[in-house]
Formats: structure tokens, sequence, C-alpha cells
């Protein structure tokens, strides 16, 4: 019988950059929380991911205070997840830097949702959407604020993500 980690099937990725933050004049980068509209904003996300019926095997989120609490809103707000890693390599992460922390993620993950900073998010999710065209992968190249949110389908495993490997599904900017 084959190993089911060597199926190829439907997955999903989520790109999330992280809500408003405060200003980063008063504190380390790091340790910036979300502003009131950042919090009424990650809610919003949450609630479009339970409207789109997107729930997660795993959250890969940025170790910072605002994707910490961009991840902790959303939840609140009924987004659901079976497990969350932090992990340092979303903080200030490239493209090739992100990719390597989805090739890690389980095999079995069937949806992961990836919460970190502009402006790696924008970049890896116009790097992976092979439609080129849609206004929505138009609209997600020109602009990408806060709380943006890539919805990608894939068929390939994570191990072996690389650029055009993703059909777009939706790209959104929820507000609260």
């Amino acid at each position: 019988m084959a190993d089911p980690s060597d199926l190829l099937v439907d997955r999903t990725l989520v790109l999330l950059r992280h809500s408003k933050a405060v200003p980063p004049e008063s504190m380390p980068d790091l340790e910036r929380p979300l502003a009131d509209r950042g919090r009424a904003d990650a809610a919003a996300a949450g609630r479009y991911l339970v409207a789109q019926g997107i729930e997660a095997d795993l959250v890969l989120c940025s170790p910072s205070q605002r994707t910490r609490e961009t991840w902790q809103y959303a939840a609140e707000a009924g987004a659901t997840a079976a497990d969350v890693w932090y992990d340092r390599q979303i903080y200030n992460a490239d493209t090739v830097e992100l990719l390597d922390v989805i090739r890690e993620a389980p095999a079995e993950a069937r949806t992961v949702i990836m919460v970190g900073h502009a402006p790696g998010i924008p970049w890896l999710a116009d790097e992976l959407a092979l439609d080129g065209t849609s206004p929505e992968r138009v609209q997600l190249t020109q602009k990408y604020p806060t709380s943006g949110l890539t919805v990608l389908h894939l068929t390939c495993r994570w191990a072996d993500l690389s650029a055009d490997d993703a059909d777009l599904v939706s790209y959104v900017v929820p507000r609260g």
C-alpha cells in the first residue's frame, strides 16, 4: 500500500500579512503589538477564513508580537488550526527563506497558513501564483497591505513547492 504522504493531493496555502501594528518608533520591531485597527482587521481575516471553510492543519507564524496577535485575533474570530509553529526564519524572510519554512511542513498537512511580513509574504504570493492575468493576481502585485490574505491551491508536496506551482484562489484584504 502506498504511503499517504507520497500521494499528490489538493493542498491549500494561505499567505497572511500581519495586521496593522503600532508605529515602530517607540519599541523594538519584534515587540510591536497590533493597533486597534489591526486587531479588528485580524478578526476580519479570521471571519474570512471561516466563511471560506478554511481550517488549517498548521499555522507557520513569525515570532513577532504583531504576527502572533494577528493569528490570536483571527483564531478568536473562529479561525482554527490543529497546530501552530512559531518560526524565527519567517521574520524578515525573503521568498527563498519562506519557501524553506513551508517545505518543512508535515506531508500529511493539507492546509497551511503562514503569517508573516512584507515584503516576503507579498513576494511569495507573487512568485507562487501561476495565473498572471486575473484582476486579483494583478492587484496582489500592486498592493499587499496589512491583513492582505492570499489563498493558493496546489497539488505538489510541501517539500517540492516552487515558483508557479499554485493556482490563485483568492486575494482579499479583510477589514474589521
